[in-house]
């Protein structure tokens, strides 16, 4: 069963930039991955994709702001993000895409001043 662990949350003012982090337990070669984010009280929402090729899309309110990347070996997906805005923050978490696997804890990401 793959797991995921996501990290590199935190706290930060707006306008700061975090780095989020998620290994996998495997090789991600061959597999469509992407970063999800969950606010309170909303549903959980696709951020970005990134496919075998490296080829990216993004969550139009991200787009410019946000970075994913992946390594295949060992598994591992990047999010770098920039210019955070209060409306960034939410718990995220990285997947498979469109096929999710059993999620992981997430890591919270808080934008506020």
């Amino acid at each position: 069963q793959v797991q995921l662990v996501e990290s590199g949350g935190g706290l930060v003012q707006p306008g700061g930039s975090l780095r989020l982090s998620c290994t996998v337990s495997g090789t991600i070669f061959g597999i469509y991955m992407a970063w999800y984010r969950q606010a309170p009280g909303k549903q959980r929402e696709l951020v970005a994709r990134i496919t075998t090729d490296r080829s990216t899309k993004y969550l139009d309110s991200v787009k410019g702001r946000f970075t994913i990347s992946r390594d295949n070996v060992p598994g591992a997906v990047y999010l770098q993000m920039d210019s955070l805005k209060p409306e960034d923050t939410a718990v995220y978490y990285c997947n498979s895409y469109p096929n999710t696997w059993s999620w992981g804890q997430g890591t919270q990401v808080t934008v506020s001043s």
